[in-house]
């Protein structure tokens, strides 16, 4: 789930809870606009997660291709493009 999808889930929710003076038998819309928001905020919660996860993940790589040129530069090697392939041994 993204950060927007759960924002959307949070302010449908809260309309639903909050803003609405529905009666359907037999659904309570208040239940259905805190279960939304309850969604939304977990998703939320989530998405921070994966995205810190993810950019940990980028940082490392961005340093070890950093490391792997300063080395090839150190060796006299020709550095490598970061968006060529990796070479086939």
């Amino acid at each position: 789930m993204t950060i927007a999808a759960a924002v959307f889930l949070i302010a449908l929710g809260a309309i639903l809870r909050y803003a609405t003076d529905l009666n359907v038998e037999g659904i309570s819309i208040d239940t259905v606009g805190l279960i939304l928001m309850i969604a939304g905020a977990a998703g939320l919660v989530l998405s921070f997660f994966q995205e810190a996860v993810w950019s940990r993940r980028r940082e490392r790589r961005e340093t070890e291709e950093r490391e792997l040129a300063a080395r090839e530069r150190a060796a006299g090697a020709q550095p490598r493009d970061p968006g060529a392939p990796p070479p086939r041994y």
